[in-house]
């Protein structure tokens, strides 16, 4: 592998313009394709195999002027006053001749009217799915009764959902990594090469992204995944290669043999590091939820890209710039080959000597910042938890204010008989049953479809979408409506689909963790050749992952400091957030665990002394990782000023688990681990190592090749 990567990184640096202009090439043909043949992106939530993704089927086949997007228009009189009909009859009328609307039914003839006779529900029919509406659809409706004078007029449901937009919250984060990476590196030219080179990279990914939509349903929150991963591990891939690269000048190479090298030995780390974020993220698709395997997919491809692009046009940037990557009272140094030691050296022979304390501390406080997560809930965001002032949450909190929040969250029972009898006959068998269920308010009059053949109920729970209760009373009303002979009954709409996304998530969690964490310690085992740091380096995330999930429940959940991330209402994380917040962050994990210990393996396989190769390790990469990390956290943290809950919730998780693993685990457990361990970190059992290919990401290999190049090429004396 490094002797491969040793060649691909000279290459690379002699053929700079090459290959700059294929990348610029790429670039330009991909972001043609984005421009012509991008695509809307989805809202849509397909849960195949559970009962309300079933429901909805049925709904499309048997019942299709009701399988299309729903909104709900709040009408309410000033304090004090009653609705008059006929104030509210221009309103359905205005949202009645939206093109692409079936009906606007009318609150007085549909008995949707508060009993203080204020607030009034107008429920609107799409003929179309949600994702399927047009922006111009979704503008009428918007504005409908914008005219009528004295009424408060909200625009809600399913109809309300939009795409998430990129803003400069995320320029934020880029602008701070452009400030660490220049401390880091002391020069403008390194830092500006390898931001440029992690923009390219993100650029390329993102346009291929784009160009797919055309054939492919991609979810609103795919790309924004996507750009948050490949903008932060590009950097870093960038930062680790560009960082060994000066290494190497520092020990006086020349600037091509010291890309070679750096390509070689960090390239190599680059790759694996990369390989264990693609493995955890393409294993979300073992989940079987359609959306999260095409978040999984995209995000992994531009990392993918992201590695290819470090390995390639990095190499020819760095031809560009030379020795000016170096800060100008260094280049002299570099010619000399002497360089000082730095706080890393430090750090870690101070981690040998207090190597049990921080042991002690590190697991103990660990542990403690997981507590909270034991009470953590997981639900489908609704509008109740869009920012203060977003059309949908007006809807929501006028909605709960005149009817009670179980209004926002209405369930349907999906009835279907062979015929018109046997199906009205389970309908009120199922009408008294759902009614008789704790925590149901109502049940409306079934409706049935032309042929007889299907009805639908529309149930109000008593709580909101994502309370407790709703979910008790979703799970009583299955069982209660189970035995009900003559019909097929199932239960549907937002709220179920949330609670069967909820339950199908868990279920596939240790199925999915075994998947991941098995194949990432066996690439582990390969890299590093040992049994006990790829174990050593799984507890270590799961220490992270826990911490990780209690912090973010303690905030997004029980609303503890909620303010200081614009957390307007707390409430249960979002249903997937545990399972791609596992996946992503054990790949970042493993990015620092490889960063650090290959040093590590790289010095002792060279002949150091355990000790001394952890030193070495730290003393080399504790600053890279240092600087990736706030890096990362920054880019991470940069999507938590974001309206959108589930983008905040995610980018606040990703930034707080960075910030454990790459402090406390990787630069405080890991070495003092290493440590105590000794020469037992680097065993492996003989039959295991004949077993092994020896990928030598080391670069031993490559030593040896180039030192007997160096003999052959060396004069003989006479």
């Amino acid at each position: 592998m490094a002797t491969l990567l040793y060649r691909l990184g000279r290459f690379s640096f002699r053929r700079r313009g090459r290959i700059a202009a294929v990348w610029l090439l790429l670039l330009i043909l991909l972001g043609v394709g984005a421009a012509t043949l991008m695509g809307p992106t989805s809202d849509k939530f397909s849960m195949p195999g559970t009962e309300s993704q079933r429901a909805l089927d049925d709904l499309d086949r048997q019942f299709p002027q009701a399988g299309g997007a729903t909104g709900t228009i709040v009408v309410a009189a000033p304090e004090g006053g009653k609705l008059d009909p006929a104030a509210v009859a221009p309103v359905v009328k205005e949202a009645s001749r939206i093109d692409g609307v079936t009906a606007a039914m009318d609150p007085f003839q549909t008995g949707s009217v508060s009993q203080d006779g204020r607030y009034a529900l107008i429920q609107v029919q799409f003929d179309k799915a949600a994702d399927e509406v047009t922006d111009e659809q979704k503008s009428a409706y918007e504005a409908v009764g914008a005219d009528v004078e004295g009424l408060r007029i909200e625009h809600g449901g399913e109809v309300m959902g939009g795409e998430v937009e990129v803003g400069s919250t995320e320029a934020l984060g880029v602008l701070v990594a452009a400030v660490v990476l220049v401390i880091t590196f002391g020069s403008l030219v390194a830092a500006g090469m390898t931001l440029l080179n992690a923009l390219i990279g993100v650029a390329v990914g993102m346009a291929g992204l784009f160009s797919l939509t055309s054939v492919i349903e991609l979810t609103s929150t795919a790309p924004i995944l996507a750009l948050m991963l490949g903008l932060a591990v590009g950097i870093d891939y960038s930062l680790f290669i560009t960082s060994r690269y000066r290494q190497y000048l520092a020990e006086g190479l020349q600037p091509e043999e010291a890309a070679g090298r750096a390509t070689g030995t960090a390239g190599s780390a680059v790759v694996f590091a990369g390989a264990t974020v693609v493995i955890a993220l393409v294993g979300l698709s073992v989940v079987g939820i359609p959306f999260l395997s095409v978040m999984g997919l995209a995000a992994a491809g531009t990392v993918a890209v992201a590695v290819l692009v470090a390995l390639t046009l990095l190499p020819a940037f760095l031809s560009f710039a030379g020795k000016k990557v170096l800060p100008r009272k260094q280049r002299h140094t570099a010619e000399n080959g002497t360089s000082a030691e730095g706080f890393g050296f430090t750090w870690g022979r101070l981690v040998t000597k207090l190597r049990v304390p921080l042991l002690v501390v590190g697991i103990l406080g660990l542990g403690a910042l997981t507590l909270p997560a034991q009470d953590m809930r997981m639900a489908l965001p609704d509008a109740g938890t869009a920012a203060e002032g977003s059309p949908a949450r007006e809807a929501y909190d006028l909605t709960s204010e005149g009817f009670g929040e179980g209004f926002n969250g209405r369930l349907i029972a999906v009835v279907n008989g062979e015929d018109a009898q046997s199906t009205g006959a389970a309908a009120e068998k199922a009408t008294a049953l759902i009614k008789a269920t704790d925590g149901i308010l109502a049940v409306a009059p079934p409706q049935l479809n032309e042929q007889g053949t299907t009805a639908l109920l529309a149930i109000i729970p008593e709580a909101g979408p994502t309370a407790a209760a709703t979910e008790d009373a979703v799970h009583d009303i299955r069982d209660r409506v189970a035995d009900i002979e003559g019909a097929d009954i199932a239960l549907t709409g937002a709220t179920a689909l949330g609670i069967d996304v909820s339950k199908k998530l868990a279920d596939a969690l240790p199925v999915y963790l075994l998947l991941v964490v098995g194949l990432s310690i066996l690439l582990l085992m390969l890299v590093f050749r040992s049994i006990l740091v790829p174990l050593k380096a799984a507890l270590g995330f799961l220490l992270t992952v826990g911490a990780t999930f209690g912090i973010t429940v303690a905030i997004f959940q029980e609303g503890h400091l909620a303010g200081l991330v614009g957390v307007d209402t707390p409430g249960p994380l979002v249903s997937f957030l545990p399972i791609l917040l596992i996946g992503i962050l054990f790949g970042l994990a493993m990015d620092y665990e490889v960063f650090l210990v290959s040093r590590m393996r790289e010095d002792f396989v060279h002949g150091a002394d355990p000790q001394a190769a952890m030193v070495s390790g730290m003393g080399h990469n504790a600053r890279v990782v240092t600087a990736a990390a706030l890096i990362m956290t920054s880019v991470f943290g940069g999507f938590v000023l974001m309206d959108d809950p589930i983008i905040k919730s995610i980018g606040f998780a990703l930034a707080v688990g960075v910030v454990i693993d790459a402090f406390v685990v990787r630069m405080a457990l890991v070495p003092a681990v290493m440590s105590l361990l000794g020469r037992a970190a680097w065993w492996l059992p003989k039959p295991v190592d004949k077993a092994l290919p020896d990928l030598d990401i080391e670069g031993e290999k490559l030593n040896r090749q180039l030192a007997a190049e160096t003999r052959d090429k060396a004069p003989v004396s006479v």
